[in-house]
């Protein structure tokens, strides 16, 4: 049965996935997105291009933090779901900016929780963050972990963000999902996360930056599989639930860049430099959970992703408006 959902954060990387898949299903889809300058405006742009044409979708563009854009946003119209992304990504720049990161991530959650609220929706999934894990020497992670250490001031306001919906959850009976996203990856994803500088750095023939000594392990996780996720915890059962949504695979750095030169058929020119604050040595999820309540069940290992990945990124910089 077709349902209405409005999602924050709609022109971005994982936005933009997401309100094709629930349009493809046949859902309605109301997006909101500030086109925050921490990217070209003009890829997310390209990100709303083929969502704009579509007759199920509506667009407003505004600020979760501004009570009016919210207001506005979708007229009135009934929520079936909230699907909440919108934040100021990134661990590196947190550090450089721990008040941006919690104006947009902790004040905008609270406001697009109290519109959940008032709006009566009756579920609320929130887009958090593996990095609540800190540098948890316990791998892989599991959701009962102790999460109270974060190492960045991302990661701390994506743990207030879950406190929060927690809160909400208790006070007001709302139902609500956090969601702990492990490095996710794929076609349209950020140009300053790794995957995508890498490749662009070794098709264009300049060097990559490697902190620390190429040890250091992550979960990578493909785009379709947290798409995948995302829908499949919308029938989550009620109250509070928290889900990771990981590949539950490791792959160190200096690997993940051998791939990508496989994938580019060029060789790297690696630079090697001390690892930076809010870094932590690897992320791995325990996803039991997620495949036992909601079905969860990734697909995209991580080689294939990344052979996926650089050939989009090739059609991409022939087809790009210059």
């Amino acid at each position: 049965m077709p349902r209405t959902v409005f999602v924050t954060g709609a022109a971005g990387f994982i936005g933009s996935h997401l309100c094709e898949a629930l349009l493809a299903r046949g859902d309605r889809v109301f997006g909101i997105d500030n086109f925050d300058p921490f990217y070209d405006r003009r890829i997310k742009e390209r990100n709303l291009a083929k969502l704009s044409a579509h007759p199920s979708f509506s667009f407003l563009e505004g600020d979760i933090r501004d009570a009016s854009a919210l207001a506005r946003w979708g007229e009135g119209m009934p929520a079936d779901a909230l699907i909440h992304l919108a934040a100021k990504a990134g661990v590196r720049p947190s550090v450089a900016d721990p008040v941006g990161y919690a104006d947009v991530n902790v004040l905008g959650t609270i406001r697009v929780l109290d519109w959940a609220r008032e709006r009566r929706v009756p579920k609320l999934l929130f887009a958090s963050s593996s990095s609540v894990y800190g540098g948890n020497t316990k791998v892989p992670f599991a959701e009962d972990d102790f999460v109270d250490r974060p190492v960045s001031p991302y990661a701390a306001t994506k743990k207030a963000g879950e406190l929060l919906c927690h809160t909400y959850c208790h006070l007001y009976g709302m139902n609500v999902v956090a969601l702990r996203f492990f490095t996710v990856y794929g076609p349209r994803q950020r140009p300053e996360m790794a995957i995508h500088k890498f490749t662009r750095r070794i098709l264009e023939g300049e060097g990559i930056d490697l902190y620390g000594d190429g040890s250091s392990r992550r979960d990578y996780t493909h785009i379709d599989d947290i798409v995948s996720g995302i829908l499949g915890s919308m029938g989550a059962p009620p109250g509070y639930r928290v889900y990771n949504l990981g590949e539950s695979a490791t792959i160190s750095l200096s690997d993940l860049v051998a791939l990508i030169e496989k994938a580019c058929g060029k060789a790297a020119v690696r630079r090697f430099l001390p690892p930076q604050p809010g870094d932590v040595p690897v992320t791995c999820a325990d996803i039991s959970r997620a495949r036992n309540e909601i079905g969860y069940d990734p697909r995209t290992p991580i080689g294939r992703g990344v052979s996926r990945f650089v050939e989009w990124y090739r059609c991409e910089v022939t087809t790009r408006p210059a």
